[in-house]
């Protein structure tokens, strides 16, 4: 009765946090934002808060911010003078990665929420099948973009740009850019070509937004790229019990991220929605945490279980 109890336990966190996922994005979202009031103020906040990285993709430049975003803390270490490579935001994004993986992309990122919401504009939706090997390029903004990039390409006095925020990311113009200059004239008249790129960019983003699901997420975010690489071993993962899956499909065609978790459960594409938990008819698919495969079944519970059930019939 004890495994059936903790099994019942484990089914209902997971339902409620598939179910009740909107309200832990836009959770998250706040907190990393606090500072609203900075918004009417045209300033962004400097406080304490600022020396910590948030999990997300938030621009540090958003008057609201709470935090640092990871990528762009460790682009400004990277780049600096002083350091060739920043251990503190790499072991930290580490750290994350091995608890939560994409987690994080699914539930505690504000950028991934606001294309979720685009998404659910009513039109037509393009299916992203078919441009599974275009998730390849996040690896390779994260590479070269990310680290190589501003460690290799500096200035006279040994300082490197940070390119992948400077001059590919929509969440700085977004949350950053177009904030700030619609209360502060000078920040408006300094706008030039770069704002007016990263402006096209965001619009692109925008409108791939409400056809495609996350397509930033999947195929340009080098955080989610980091993230996708530590999926394997997180400790937050999916599991498939296989004696309750009766190959129906729904799982894999309810997954926006193209992932089939009865073949995968620990996908680096898995952004842990739990969009597979509240389409499986049989309540097989779950989340799990701890280390362990989730292709993996308590065998011997289930034993011993049947072996008792056995018993107590045999007793009556």
């Amino acid at each position: 009765m004890d495994n059936k109890n903790a099994k019942k336990k484990k089914g209902g966190v997971s339902q409620f946090l598939s179910r009740f996922r909107g309200l832990f994005q836009a959770g998250a979202a706040l907190l990393t934002n606090l500072h609203l009031p900075n918004f009417l103020k045209g300033g962004i906040y400097q406080g304490k808060g600022k020396a910590v990285c948030v999990p997300g993709l938030n621009c540090y430049s958003c008057p609201a911010a709470s935090g640092a975003c990871p990528i762009g803390s460790f682009q400004a270490v990277v780049g600096s003078s002083k350091f060739s490579f920043s251990y503190y935001i790499t072991g930290f994004l580490i750290l994350l990665g091995v608890l939560l993986g994409r987690f994080i992309c699914g539930f505690l990122c504000p950028f991934g929420w606001f294309q979720e919401l685009l998404h659910k504009i009513p039109t037509k939706k393009i299916s992203t099948k078919k441009l599974k090997p275009l998730t390849c390029i996040k690896y390779a903004v994260l590479l070269f973009m990310v680290v190589l990039m501003p460690m290799l390409i500096t200035n006279d006095v040994g300082m490197g740009d940070p390119f992948f925020c400077k001059y590919l990311c929509p969440q700085g113009v977004l949350e950053g850019a177009i904030p700030l200059a619609a209360v502060n004239s000078g920040i408006r008249a300094a706008l030039g070509a770069l704002f007016s790129w990263k402006l096209g960019i965001l619009i692109t983003v925008i409108v791939l937004s409400v056809l495609f699901y996350r397509p930033f997420c999947k195929w340009l975010c080098p955080l989610g790229a980091f993230y996708a690489l530590l999926n394997k071993v997180s400790l937050f993962g999916m599991k498939v019990d296989k004696h309750k899956c009766v190959s129906c499909g729904k799982c894999a065609k309810a997954c926006k991220m193209n992932v089939d978790v009865t073949k995968a459960p620990d996908h680096t594409e898995c952004i842990r929605c739990g969009m597979c938990v509240r389409a499986c008819p049989t309540k097989a698919v779950s989340f799990r945490y701890g280390f362990g495969n989730g292709n993996e079944t308590d065998l011997s519970a289930e034993k011993t279980e049947t072996a008792k059930q056995i018993s107590d019939t045999e007793k009556e």
